[in-house]
């Protein structure tokens, strides 16, 4: 049964996210981005709370609990919030270059931040390993071939995806920093909170999103916010918990080719050659680069970037 945990879970939450790039997608055809992120991001919250509540109290139940001191819960509310912020920046320009582009390389694009992050630890005085230096180099080939068209221009929303892929780097090294000795999806529920805050003031002051706008929007909304964010992150602690970081990470990276997938079976979006090609690239370059990096010390988290 665990065996089957290791590999169905993480399997699963790929799934989800990877066709969560079509809801997004889909959202945008009928509200804003604020709004889009912020209704997602309080359903996403709202799906943590009974899955916080059942472990706490089975915790309880085996003797496991352990006092929480005020220190603690001043970490969690502190690296809830700032983790929080840097997740909203990074949806936005997520779900905003989404509009412009297709969902299979918004997909691919995205999953760049898992190369980017030993890059950005470079600030932190890591030393970033040989094999990551190849691995930017394979990707960014297949950026070209992904996304740069014959006048060498890049769409406005691979731009912004690219930015987005650079935000949800820092945002994992945030989580890295934030979760050590702090619960995990405790912090996942407080960052979506905190995003659904900042998204909602954004929405009433640029969207002004009506009633019908959001009915129209549901479906996408329901998916991106109870499955994506709720559904597809416990499925991703099921997983880890019963496998190692590096099998479940490499199982997850199939987000990006789900989101091929959700595209081409559900709006059509068949990719060019070229583009199949420059997704093959930044793939390969994605599972290398997760080998030396999560092949060490367990990791707690890994945060949903659709």
């Amino acid at each position: 049964m665990r065996k089957m945990y290791s590999s169905v879970a993480p399997l699963m939450a790929a799934i989800i996210w990877g066709f969560a790039f079509v809801a997004q997608s889909v959202g945008t055809e009928y509200v804003g981005a604020f709004t889009f992120q912020s209704t997602r991001s309080f359903l996403g919250a709202a799906t943590l709370i009974p899955v916080i509540l059942i472990t706490d109290r089975r915790k309880r139940r085996i003797g496991t609990a352990v006092p929480v001191s005020a220190a603690d819960k001043k970490h969690l509310l502190i690296g809830g919030v700032v983790c929080g912020i840097v997740l909203t920046v990074a949806s936005l320009f997520q779900q905003v270059g989404i509009a412009y582009t297709t969902v299979g390389k918004s997909g691919f694009i995205t999953s760049m931040y898992l190369v980017l992050v030993p890059i950005l630890g470079i600030f932190l005085h890591k030393r970033v390993p040989i094999k990551i230096w190849g691995c930017v180099t394979v990707a960014a080939v297949g950026l070209y071939y992904l996304s740069i068209s014959d006048s060498f221009l890049l769409s406005r929303g691979d731009t912004l995806t690219i930015i987005c892929a650079f935000c949800f780097a820092l945002h994992i090294l945030c989580v890295d920093h934030f979760v050590a000795g702090a619960d995990g999806v405790k912090i996942s529920f407080i960052q979506l909170f905190v995003s659904g805050v900042i998204s909602g003031i954004l929405m009433l002051i640029f969207d002004h999103p009506t009633m019908a706008s959001i009915g129209a929007a549901m479906i996408p909304i329901l998916y991106a916010g109870i499955l994506s964010s709720g559904v597809g992150y416990t499925l991703q602690i099921v997983g880890q918990k019963y496998s190692t970081p590096t099998a479940a990470a490499l199982l997850m990276s199939l987000e990006s080719v789900f989101s091929v997938a959700g595209g081409i079976l559900l709006l059509s979006q068949v990719p060019t050659l070229r583009e199949f090609f420059g997704c093959a690239l930044i793939f390969v370059a994605v599972i290398f680069a997760q080998l030396p990096v999560l092949g060490g010390k367990r990791q707690s988290t890994k945060t949903d970037p659709s």
